[in-house]
């Protein structure tokens, strides 16, 4: 019957049941024993409790596993497009508002701006600028840190709250015509969201700086269009060096933010323009020289911009009140050419298609860079990255103009001139040879004017090298007494400071001992040293063990006879790099700790050896780090 219904019989079932027992016994842990009991399932976790250690797995999965970190920095690549983006729709929005300038087109490309309107924007935003600024300065006296300095110093962290102030100063500064860029601003908030995710994954430090590192790259890449440049912008200036290891998270921020960018506003940044299949090798040589004097110009702008701040820094007007006089001299300049406002995108633009006269050239060269001096030496916030493409553009025209008068034929074309100068200039200012081979290659599509333009950055970056030391950004830490030429992690030397590293056991003895009660308590052999404190427990020097057991030396003479480095001590906050340097100036092998130059109290001992050991081992490990060992 139960062959006929097409059921199994009842042995069957329950070797089948038999079956899946055995089945289940081997999922939950393998085949066990007759009679064993079979452990209860495991229960499963509520949905609430996967929700509350997510943070925690999250955290796990990125510091584990280096794919994360791609991830992250996909993340950084949106946030920075979404910025970049929103700060040039409000800038646009200002500029339209401001100077009623038609939906879409660009300030700096107006051949004349209505006079009263640029008097009207220039002035009532430096008053604005000024008197936010002596306000922030009032209830928020803290100074923001840019990407640069906060790789170097301070392991990639920075503050949300100071970069959104840097960039509504910016996004005021450039709205109102000032001639500054915005790319600093997309460089701060970009980077200041990576920094504030990777504090909340809590990321190593290398991988915080890298994720700084993905924030300014996205926003370079998303303003001009150019992921690769965004890349090398990160490598060069904000990370300071290449890796391997470093590569996937950085492109990967970068391209994702072009794409951000392109689908939000598909206006994109290039050169429309007619470019020489190739250049022949006789024109090489004026390209180096073009490299060796835009090297020139861009330190001839940066000495500008200092000697500006210090003319209103000498002068008695009031802080607040230096912006409005700088936007009417701005306005005064704009007056005479409309190209000088703002950053200059449209005015690149025109310069590289136009064929300007010599003269006309020189005089926007100068109308340009007064603006931008005068700009952010008055108190304007934002930077020369796009003046000095545009400054570059003007000075490589104007060379190859001059060059084919001299030459009486045409050697450089105008445009292959204009692009190599923008390049170099932007070197000497800006720094990176690479990031703007890069944007040239990227914006043109040119292989052979590429390799103009490596060789006339090469040129560029070693004249600036070898003349000044400093980029743009690296020249304003140097002035604020920042010793940092790099985004180079130096911050670990900070921390590696005296009181890290010192022996806190010292043996001490009187100053009024004498050589003989000094070799019956310290034989030889039981120290090197001895710290020598006076009456008052005051640091009084250090006598060497063996000198003091030498047989030259009488019984009955003092201890302050065989007393060494009596002026000569360690402070427990100094650096590493302030230790050794105390132990060269010095000539000694250790020096005593201690807590002030008044006080004198001793509350340790350092050696040169350790010290020159923990140096190596730190500069070991971060190069490690650097390589991705």
């Amino acid at each position: 019957m139960a062959g006929f219904l097409g059921g199994a019989s009842l042995p069957e079932r329950s070797g089948r049941r038999r079956r899946t027992v055995l089945e289940r016994i081997t999922a939950l842990g393998g085949a066990r024993r007759v009679g064993e009991a079979v452990p209860p399932p495991r229960p499963r976790r509520p949905i609430g409790e996967w929700v509350l250690h997510a943070p925690l797995t999250l955290r796990a999965l990125v510091r584990t596993d280096e794919i994360w970190l791609v991830v992250l920095a996909g993340f950084v690549g949106i946030a920075a497009g979404l910025c970049v983006a929103a700060m040039g729709i409000i800038s646009q929005f200002m500029h339209e508002m401001l100077y009623a300038i038609p939906p879409g087109a660009r300030l700096s490309g107006q051949v004349t701006v209505s006079a009263w309107r640029t008097v009207v924007a220039l002035l009532g935003g430096g008053l604005a600028m000024g008197l936010s600024g002596w306000a922030i300065m009032r209830w928020w006296p803290r100074r923001a840190v840019d990407p640069i300095e906060a790789n170097a110093l301070y392991g990639g962290r920075m503050s949300l709250n100071d970069s959104l102030i840097v960039v509504g100063q910016t996004l005021l500064s450039n709205g109102v015509g000032a001639s500054v860029g915005l790319e600093a601003g997309y460089t701060q908030i970009g980077s200041a969201l990576a920094s504030r995710l990777g504090r909340s994954f809590r990321l190593r430090r290398n991988d915080m700086r890298v994720l700084v590192g993905c924030g300014a790259a996205g926003a370079i890449a998303a303003a001009f269009n150019a992921p690769l440049t965004g890349a090398f912008y990160a490598y060069e200036l904000v990370i300071g060096t290449y890796s391997l290891a470093t590569l996937a998270p950085v492109v990967s921020a970068a391209i994702v933010a072009v794409v951000v960018e392109r689908l939000l506003t598909p206006e994109l940044y290039g050169f429309d323009i007619a470019l020489p299949t190739t250049i022949s090798t006789v024109d090489y040589l004026p390209v180096l020289a073009l490299g060796m004097l835009a090297a020139l110009m861009g330190i001839a702008i940066m000495r500008g911009v200092t000697l500006t701040e210090d003319i209103f820094r000498r002068s008695r007007v009031p802080t607040w009140l230096r912006p409005a006089i700088g936007g009417l001299a701005v306005a005064g300049l704009a007056i005479i050419s409309p190209q000088v406002l703002s950053s200059g995108h449209a005015a690149l633009q025109v310069t590289v298609d136009t064929p300007y006269q010599l003269r006309h050239l020189a005089l926007l060269i100068v109308l340009k860079s007064l603006a931008s001096a005068i700009s952010i030496g008055s108190g304007f916030r934002g930077g020369l990255f796009f003046a000095s493409l545009f400054l570059g553009a003007l000075l490589g025209k104007l060379f190859t103009g001059a060059l084919a008068l001299v030459a009486a034929t045409q050697a450089v074309p105008p445009v292959v001139g204009a692009i190599v100068g923008m390049s170099a200039l932007a070197v000497a200012v800006v720094g990176g040879p690479l990031t703007m081979a890069f944007l040239a290659l990227e914006s043109t599509g040119s292989l052979p004017l590429t390799v103009a333009v490596v060789m006339a950055a090469a040129v560029s970056a070693l004249t600036v090298r070898r003349t000044f030391g400093y980029s743009f950004a690296t020249w304003r830490f140097h002035l604020r007494g920042e010793a940092i030429r790099s985004a180079v992690d130096i911050g670990w030397m900070r921390n590696l400071t005296v009181a890290r590293m010192m022996r806190r056991e010292v043996r001490t003895t009187r100053l009024d001992t004498v050589i003989g009660a000094f070799r019956r308590d310290v034989p030889l052999g039981v120290a090197t040293r001895v710290v020598v404190v006076d009456s008052s427990d005051r640091y009084a020097g250090i006598v060497l063990v063996p000198e003091a057991h030498a047989s030259e030396v009488p019984e009955n003479a003092p201890l302050a006879s065989v007393l060494h480095y009596a002026n000569d001590m360690l402070l427990p906050q100094m650096t590493i790099k302030e230790a050794v340097s105390a132990f060269e100036q010095a000539e000694a092998d250790a020096l005593a700790v201690v807590d002030g130059t008044d006080s004198r109290r001793v509350i340790g001992l350092l050696t040169e050896a350790y010290a020159l050991r923990r140096y190596s081992e730190e500069l070991d490990r971060r190069r490690r780090e650097l390589s991705g060992e």
